[in-house]
């Protein structure tokens, strides 16, 4: 495994399972310090306990809940007071809800704005002064194919999911001049606890297990990208062609796509 990240800070949002947890891991088998962030903090400081005993370094966790602006501000600076500068925020931290428009309630679309973009564009501020005042740092935003691609009852997720898209697209090109590496991740169903959330019922995981992607795979392509310029990383590789077609042929694709579309 690459050791580009030997002796940087890599902050993950998230961290207390799936991706983000797997990114930790991962991080630290590089060289890294990965730091530790998301809600749970009995999980937090299991995992890195774990890090500490298995690969021998320091493992710092922080209780942060991306809903708050000021939760995300005093934990921050806790950081910063502490640990030093952020050479790496993996803005994870992020959940779905799959519901028809119709029976959407507009607390779980305030819920998901505020973790999936709002809490993401203030964790992204509270680097980015130090990233510039440095020139060095990279950032990366947990998209998903749903910001490409919409379907039936995400109707609020996709959204989210195409507003990260547009913020980093932005971003990456107002960083265009600076050393700081810009990247979105845009993956399909990967098997974590998203879907305990976001599919209730089972019948979408159900539908689609043989499809989905295993959590290992999409953190070791995020390991591998972390300092190069690396623009975007989609997974898998046919979803995101299907991706590309829809945005040329939308109409047609909806038609000839309709019954994958519902399996929801």
């Amino acid at each position: 495994m690459s050791h580009q990240l030997k002796g940087k800070n890599v902050l993950i949002t998230g961290a207390s399972s799936g991706i983000g947890e797997k990114i930790a891991r991962k991080a630290a088998a590089s060289g890294g310090r990965p730091i530790l962030a998301a809600r749970r903090e009995d999980r937090l400081r299991a995992i890195a306990e774990d890090i500490k005993k298995q690969y021998k370094m320091d493992c710092p966790y922080y209780q942060l809940d991306v809903r708050k602006p000021a939760s995300i501000e005093t934990v921050f600076l806790q950081i910063f007071h502490e640990l030093g500068n952020i050479d790496v925020l993996v803005n994870n931290a992020g959940f779905g809800m799959f519901n028809q428009v119709v029976d959407a309630t507009l607390e779980e679309m305030e819920a998901m704005f505020e973790v999936n973009v709002f809490g993401l564009v203030a964790c992204t501020k509270m680097v980015l002064p130090k990233m510039l005042e440095q020139n060095q740092g990279h950032i990366i935003n947990i998209a998903s194919q749903a910001g490409k691609m919409a379907t039936p009852k995400s109707s609020l997720y996709s959204a989210t999911k195409h507003a990260v898209l547009g913020f980093t697209n932005s971003l990456r090109m107002e960083l265009h001049d600076t050393n700081i590496f810009v990247t979105a991740v845009n993956p399909g169903p990967i098997k974590t606890e998203f879907f305990d959330i976001a599919d209730k019922s089972g019948k979408y995981v159900k539908n689609i297990d043989r499809w989905m992607l295993e959590p290992d795979v999409v953190a070791d392509k995020i390991i591998a990208c972390m300092f190069t310029s690396k623009r975007e990383i989609n997974l898998p590789t046919w979803m995101n062609m299907g991706s590309a077609v829809y945005q040329l042929m939308p109409a047609f694709f909806e038609k000839i796509a309709r019954k994958s579309f519902n399996k929801k």
